[in-house]
């Protein structure tokens, strides 16, 4: 695997299950709201906005931890939305994010992406094991 392979999958480790957790609302109460468990929102924000991605401004993660057009604009997306709930959230509380009016969109735009992003990774793990295979058979 190259350097920037590697980065990728680096990244994605991380961001794709962010991304997961905020397409699945029963999650979300079950773990964000259990203060005795680590998860929380502000986990998926910083996963989101400063250490693997910048949901606001991602074309700059193409090739670092996003893979296409697609899934760039979906996590602009993703960022809007996520800011748009924010406004609802005074005391910035999951439980406040988790109610407001603008949630439905976050869930939402997250399942698209999740759907978009899980995809795009099999189809790569896919070819990797195409090539991988084709090695083996031809090798010595």
């Amino acid at each position: 695997m190259t350097e920037d392979g590697q980065l990728l999958s680096n990244f994605r480790v991380n961001l794709v299950p962010a991304v997961l957790a905020l397409a699945n609302p029963p999650w979300q109460r079950a773990v964000w709201l259990d203060p005795s468990v680590f998860e929380n929102l502000d986990h998926i924000f910083h996963v989101l906005f400063d250490d693997f991605c910048d949901a606001g401004q991602p074309e700059r993660y193409l090739g670092t931890s996003l893979r296409t057009d697609e899934e760039v604009d979906l996590m602009r997306q993703l960022g809007s939305a996520l800011i748009a709930a924010g406004s609802e959230a005074p005391d910035d509380t999951d439980e406040q994010y988790l109610r407001a009016a603008a949630w439905p969109q976050v869930v939402a735009v997250a399942g698209r992406l999740a759907h978009v992003m899980v995809a795009n990774d099999l189809g790569e793990l896919a070819a990797l094991h195409r090539t991988g295979c084709g090695e083996a058979v031809t090798g010595p």
